[in-house]
C-alpha cells in the first residue's frame, strides 16, 4: 500500500498547476507547487519532496536543467521525475529521459493514469531504499568481519610464523589465494641447534584452511621446543588433526630433521608434490617423493611415520613445494607442472640459483592465481655451537632443585618406543643454572643416547656412513635392528652437586655393549673427513669436560655454572 507522498509540482501554466495539486491532494498526497525550474530546485532543497512532477518547457530555468540538478541534490536517493509535457517527437521525449526523467505523462493529464504512475514510481522509490539499506548493513558486517579477520590473521601470524623461517638457510616463497593461506610453513630450531622444518598444505582455502594450521602449528612449535623427534611430532599432528578435522578435511606435509653436526636430514612427506635434494657437488638431483597419506587421515595405530635419511654437505640444498607450484595456470588455462619444473632445474647449473629460477619462471608464467602457492629452499650451513639460539622458559623460577641424583636405565621394549631425552632435558632444565647451557646440554645427550644405543646396544659400526650408498645403508640396518630389539639397556646417571659459587651436573651414560676406545675414536675422527664419527668431538666441544671410563663402558660428562651468570 503506498504511504502519502510529498510531491512537487513544477508547471508554469497556471491552471495545469491548480488541475494537477488538486488531483495529487485528492490521491492523498502534499503537494507543493512551482511556476518555474529555478523556484523547483529551491523548493526541493528546502522541502525535499518524495517525487516530482516536472513540466519540460518553463520560463527562467526549463525542467531539463532542473530534473539534472535535482537529480545531482538527491544522490543515492532515487527520487521519480514525471516529465509533463506536450511534446510528442520522440527526440524530444529521450531528451525527457537523458536530462533525469524516469517517465512522462502527455497532457491533457488523466487522473487515472496519473495515480499509476505516481504508485508505480512510489513501489520504485522504496525499492532503491530497500536496497541502499542493505547495502548499508552489507557494508557495516563486511567491515565488521573484516575487523575480525584482521585481529584473526594478526594472531595466526603470531602462532604459525613464531620460528626461525628468517635464519640464513631458509629461503621461501608464499603467496596465499585468500587472507588466510591454506598452506603452512614452520621452522624451529630443536635444542641441539638442529632444526624442523614443515611445509604443509590444508583441503580448502582461506580461514576454513588456516584453522587446522592452528594445532598443528602448536605442537611443531612446542615440541620441538622440548627436544621430541620427527617420528614423535609426526605422530601427535596427525592423532590431533584426526581427532578434530572433519571428514574430507586433511594436511598434505613434508617434514624435515635437520642435523648441522651430523650432516644428515630426515624427510617424511604425505600428499605433497615430490620435493628434491640437490646436491651441490656434481650435480645430483635426488626426488623426495611423497611416501605416505596426509596428516589427520590414519588412526594413530596405522599412521606411518617412517622417514627417510639422506646425508648432506655444505651446498646441498632441499627443495620443498605445494600443489599451487605444479597447478599454476596462465592465460589459456595450460598448468605449470612437473615438467616445466624440471625444466627449470635442468637450466640451472648452479644450485644457489635455484630458488630464484623457479620463482621468477612462475611468476612469467602465472595467469590468474587459483591456489595458495608455497615454494621454499633450505640448505645445510655449518654448525656453531656459538649460534645456537638460547630456550624460552615461563617458569617463576622458585623451584630450583640444587642437591639431588637420579639414575633411569630404558631397556628393549622401551628402546624400540620410547624416546627419553625431552623427559630427561624436562628434568634437568627445572634448575635455572642449567637453563643458558639447555641448547648445549640436549646436543650432548642426544649424541651420548644415540652412540649407547646405535654402537654399545645394536652394535651398529658407524664407519658404514664413510660414504652415501653406506649411509643409507647404516640407517636400514638400524630400522632393522631396533624393531628386533628385545634385550639391552641405556643407563643414565644424573648428579646434582651444590657448590658455593653456583653447582654441577654429572652425567654419566653406560649400555649394555661392549665398550669402546674414546682416545681411538677421537683420533679416527681427526683423521679422517667422512659421514661418521663426529659425535664425540662435539660432546668434547659443548661439555665443561668428557671422560671414559678404561673398559670403555661408558661416558662421563660434567656442566658448571656460576651464580649470577
Amino acid at each position: 500500500m503506498s504511504e502519502n507522498l510529498s510531491i512537487l509540482i513544477a508547471e508554469d501554466g497556471a491552471a495545469d498547476r491548480l488541475l494537477l495539486s488538486a488531483i495529487v491532494s485528492r490521491q492523498g498526497h502534499r503537494a507543493l507547487t512551482a511556476s518555474n525550474g529555478l523556484e523547483a530546485v529551491e523548493l526541493f532543497q528546502r522541502e525535499q519532496p518524495q517525487l516530482v512532477l516536472m513540466d519540460a518547457l518553463m520560463p527562467l530555468m526549463d525542467g531539463f536543467e532542473a530534473a539534472r540538478q535535482i537529480k545531482q541534490l538527491a544522490g543515492e536517493s532515487l527520487v521519480p521525475i514525471i516529465f509533463l509535457t506536450s511534446l510528442t517527437e520522440g527526440e524530444a521525449l529521450v531528451r525527457c529521459l537523458e536530462a533525469g526523467g524516469d517517465d512522462f505523462l502527455a497532457k491533457p493529464y488523466n487522473p487515472v493514469i496519473l495515480e499509476a504512475k505516481i504508485k508505480a514510481m512510489d513501489r520504485l522509490r522504496r525499492l532503491q531504499d530497500t536496497v541502499l539499506q542493505q547495502r548499508d548493513l552489507i557494508a557495516k558486517h563486511n567491515e565488521y568481519l573484516l575487523n575480525e579477520q584482521r585481529v584473526a590473521k594478526a594472531v595466526f601470524d603470531k602462532v604459525a610464523h613464531s620460528g626461525c623461517l628468517d635464519a640464513p638457510n631458509i629461503r621461501y616463497l608464499q603467496s596465499p589465494f585468500a587472507l588466510f593461506n591454506g598452506d603452512l610453513l614452520l621452522a624451529a630450531y630443536k635444542p641441539s641447534g638442529g632444526m624442523h622444518v614443515l611445509l604443509g598444505d590444508f583441503t580448502g582455502h582461506g580461514l576454513p584452511a588456516a584453522i587446522g594450521a592452528m594445532p598443528v602449528a602448536e605442537v611443531f612449535y612446542g615440541m620441538t621446543a622440548k627436544g621430541y623427534s620427527l617420528a614423535e611430532i609426526l605422530r601427535e599432528m596427525n592423532a590431533k588433526l584426526k581427532r578434530i578435522l572433519p571428514v574430507g578435511m586433511f594436511c598434505c606435509a613434508t617434514m624435515l630433521s635437520l642435523n648441522a653436526h651430523r650432516r644428515e636430514v630426515e624427510v617424511w612427506s604425505g600428499g605433497l608434490p615430490d620435493g628434491y635434494l640437490q646436491r651441490g657437488a656434481g650435480g645430483e638431483r635426488i626426488p623426495l617423493a611423497s611416501r605416505h597419506l596426509p596428516l589427520g587421515i590414519l588412526d594413530a595405530p596405522s599412521f606411518d611415520d617412517a622417514y627417510e635419511v639422506y646425508p648432506l654437505e655444505l651446498g646441498d640444498r632441499i627443495i620443498l613445494l605445494s600443489d599451487g607450484v605444479l597447478e599454476a595456470r596462465d592465460g589459456e588455462g595450460q598448468l605449470f607442472g612437473e615438467e616445466r619444473l624440471l625444466g627449470v632445474f635442468a637450466e640451472s647449473p648452479e644450485p644457489q640459483h635455484i630458488f630464484t629460477n623457479i620463482q621468477q619462471a612462475l611468476t612469467r608464467f602465472r595467469g590468474e592465481q587459483e591456489d595458495d602457492v608455497s615454494l621454499v629452499e633450505v640448505s645445510l650451513v655449518e654448525a656453531s655451537a656459538q649460534s645456537r639460539p638460547p630456550l624460552a622458559f615461563s617458569a617463576c623460577g622458585q623451584n630450583n632443585p640444587l642437591d639431588w641424583s637420579a639414575s633411569f636405565e630404558f631397556r628393549g621394549e622401551t628402546l624400540r618406543r620410547f624416546n627419553p631425552l625431552p623427559f630427561l632435558l624436562q628434568l634437568l632444565l627445572e634448575v635455572q643454572g642449567l637453563r643458558p647451557q639447555g641448547g648445549a646440554l640436549y646436543s650432548v645427550l642426544a649424541e651420548l643416547y644415540s652412540n649407547a644405543l646405535e654402537h654399545g646396544v645394536l652394535g651398529l659400526d658407524s664407519a658404514l656412513k664413510r660414504d652415501a650408498e653406506g649411509f643409507a645403508e647404516y640407517y636400514r640396518q638400524r630400522s632393522a635392528r631396533l624393531a628386533a630389539l628385545d634385550e639391552g639397556y641405556v643407563r643414565f646417571h644424573l648428579n646434582l652437586f651444590p657448590e658455593a659459587a653456583g653447582g654441577r651436573l654429572v652425567v654419566r651414560v653406560e649400555d649394555s655393549g661392549p665398550g669402546f676406545d674414546g682416545q681411538a675414536v677421537l683420533d679416527r675422527q681427526m683423521a679422517l673427513d667422512s659421514l661418521c664419527g663426529r659425535g664425540l668431538a662435539l660432546v668434547r666441544q659443548l661439555s665443561e669436560r668428557c671422560t671414559w671410563p678404561d673398559d670403555g663402558r661408558g661416558v662421563r660428562v660434567e656442566f658448571s655454572w656460576r651464580l649470577g651468570a
